[in-house]
């Protein structure tokens, strides 16, 4: 159940609930088939466009690295017998480029407590026997009385948003998870540059340094393991989830290409 005194809930899980059911209110006023999954699509654009600073400024360090790269790798190769120097190096290099490398991932950790908020309310609402009591409840978090609801319609184009596709049985539900783990990996390949996915091309007689293989791992990872990972848990978590992430993802897509042109 979700708790309206408790800091997470009140700051993230109540707020969604509120804007969901704005959107859904608006949407089915003028009795636009799938209003939900609209609603839902609506939301996703909004918390994109309040994360777009975040987002330009982790494009602008993904930039600013890819120019660094080979500077980088001249230092990983002068220093290769001393890593503490090495990092001391890197890190006068970061401060003089005005770079700081681990701000690119605030993007990603923001995220994770409004993809929670948002699973937390779609269980919220959507649990089936309990529908009566839940939306009770509900109507008692809504900030304006002009936004309680009856009921939730969670149909959108034949698909029903609150159940997952190993509940569902149906043959279509099971191209969610495809399609959420294509446009994951679509997102990874168009955001890592071809130069930073493999590596500068050296002699044979010259190795790889520990962060040159490391950076190959990570790249590995990100782009084959983490769509497969976000494909299963398309499968196992409700359909609304994969709207809201394939939304987030096509806009990521598209930012990533307009960058790189």
């Amino acid at each position: 159940m979700i708790d309206p005194s408790h800091p997470f809930d009140a700051i993230f899980i109540v707020p969604i609930l509120n804007l969901l059911v704005f959107f859904y209110t608006i949407f089915s006023a003028i009795k636009l088939p799938g209003a939900f999954g609209f609603a839902i699509i609506a939301l996703t654009v909004l918390v994109r466009l309040i994360l777009h600073p975040l987002f330009q400024k982790q494009l602008h360090t993904a930039k600013k690295m890819q120019e660094l790269k080979p500077h980088l790798d001249r230092l990983s190769t002068k220093h290769k017998q001393d890593p503490k120097t090495l990092q001391q190096q890197q890190l006068k290099l970061y401060q003089e480029a005005g770079i700081n490398p681990a701000s690119g991932c605030v993007f990603l950790i923001i995220q994770i407590p409004i993809f929670i908020a948002l699973y937390r309310a779609l269980q919220f609402f959507l649990t089936g026997e309990n529908m009566k009591l839940a939306i009770t409840s509900f109507n008692k978090m809504l900030y304006f009385p002009f936004l309680k609801i009856a009921s939730i319609d969670p149909q959108f184009f034949g698909f029903n948003l609150a159940l997952t596709p190993a509940q569902a049985g149906q043959w279509y539900y099971y191209l969610i998870p495809v399609i959420t783990g294509f446009l994951q990996y679509y997102q990874v390949a168009v955001s890592v540059p071809k130069q930073q996915e493999g590596l500068v091309k050296k002699d044979e007689s010259q190795k790889s340094t520990t962060g040159e293989d490391f950076q190959k791992a990570m790249n590995t990872q990100m782009k084959y393991i983490f769509p497969i990972l976000i494909g299963w848990f398309s499968f196992q978590f409700p359909v609304g989830l994969s709207l809201y992430w394939n939304i987030f993802s096509i806009f990521s897509i598209m930012q990533y290409k307009n960058m790189h042109k």
